[in-house]
This record gives structure tokens, sequence and C-alpha cells, in this order.
């Protein structure tokens, strides 16, 4: 494939603001049948895509060279972090991203915690004061509804929490909606797992994630009680 002055110049750019950590907002992907992947895509370039995205911390389980949920949660998160379209669809804008990406940096310092980055819509895996992995999430829409005769707003406020309590047995059915597997960080709040993750703010006030991603989060121990989520 012929690649263009203008095309090489674009990835120049890119790569040179990527490594300097500046985001960089760039067009929607062109629909090329011979660069796009998108949902319901297949084959041994989805297989490429899926290990480098779980390289880069952007985990989307194995990689079965099946773009489908997990992936789109995955490449969903990787536009977010670089200031692309949200349109989970990897065309050459994408792939660049991905093929230059560093290693988010956390918003506090060393330690281990959870981040959930309100602007960006992103939690992160805190380890050791760096960023293990980055997940897609969705926050609170700041939209009014009502809860035992009062109406409050949606939002998921900033601050320092901690995990002060958990269901870890499955669905918790609640008066807002069903949780999978939460974790409580400020008051009804949580990291829980939702079978709806859109790239932008759609809950009353919860982090949404998948399922699949809250389980791998269980079993590694990282939703316990005590754990540090700064919310910023």
């Amino acid at each position: 494939m012929t690649v263009t002055n203008r095309e090489t110049t674009r990835r120049a750019v890119l790569m040179a603001s990527v490594g300097a950590g500046v985001a960089v907002v760039l067009a929607a992907e062109p629909a090329t049948a011979t660069t796009t992947l998108r949902r319901g895509s297949r084959g041994t370039q989805v297989v490429s895509l899926q290990g480098l995205l779980n390289r880069r911390g952007y985990w989307c389980g194995s990689a079965d060279g099946v773009f489908g949920h997990l992936t789109q949660q995955a490449v969903w998160a990787l536009q977010k972090r670089h200031a692309l379209m949200r349109d989970a669809i990897v065309g050459p804008n994408t792939r660049a991203a991905l093929a230059y990406d560093t290693s988010l940096a956390p918003a506090g310092g060393g330690g281990s915690r959870f981040e959930v980055h309100l602007g960006s819509q992103l939690v992160l895996d805190v380890r050791n004061g760096r960023t293990y992995r980055v997940f897609n999430t969705s926050t609170g829409n700041g939209e009014p509804y009502q809860w035992h005769g009062r109406t409050y707003r949606a939002h998921t406020y900033r601050g320092s929490f901690t995990v002060h309590s958990t269901h870890p047995q499955g669905w918790q059915k609640g008066q807002l909606g069903k949780l999978y597997r939460p974790a409580y960080f400020d008051r009804g709040r949580a990291l829980h797992g939702s079978m709806v993750i859109p790239p932008y703010p759609a809950s009353h006030g919860c982090c949404r994630l998948s399922t699949a991603a809250t389980n791998l989060l269980w079993s590694s121990g990282r939703m316990a009680w005590g754990t540090p989520v700064l919310v910023v």
C-alpha cells in the first residue's frame, strides 16, 4: 500500500504527540475494507489487534480472532485515551494510536488503587504507581432521577475513597437497576459489572465495567474491602 506524504506527516505528528503525552484529536476513521476492523470482524488481523491491545493494557480477554464486546470495550478505552472519535472502528488513526501508545500516567502518584477519570471516562487499575490496565467505563450522566420519593442528580463525585462494602456473589438487584459484583466506594456508588457500558456517561453515579472485566478484577483480589479509589 502506498503511503502519501500527507499520511506520513500525520503519523509523525501523532507519534511525537503521543510520546509527549499530548491528547490528539483526529478525524473519524475512513471506512476502507482493507484497513478497517469493527465489531463483527474476524480473522488473523483481529488476533493481532487483540494481542497488541492486551499488551498495551487495554484488556480484551483472549485473542480469539473475533471482534466482540470485550474488544469493542478495549478499543473504546484506547480511543478515549487518545481523544479519538469513540466509534470502536479500527482504521489508520486508531491503529497509529495503538502502535505508538505509551503507558497512561496515573493521577495519584505511587501506590495501588483504582482511578476513575471522569473527563475521559476511563478506569485505571494502578499498581505500585504504574497503570497496569485501562478499562472503558460509564459514570454518572448528571440527569435527575427519583429514589425513595426524592429527586437526585446522577453524579459521580471527585475525591479519595476506599471500598467499604462488596457483593461478590453475582448480580445484586436494587431500585435503580442490577449491579454485577459491586464494590462500593462512595455510599451507594460502586465499581460494578453491567451489560451496558457505552463510551459516554450513562449511569446513576456508579462506574460501570464489563462483567468479564469485573470477574477479572475480583479474581485478582482488586475489588476487596479497603481498596483505594481515586475519582478525578
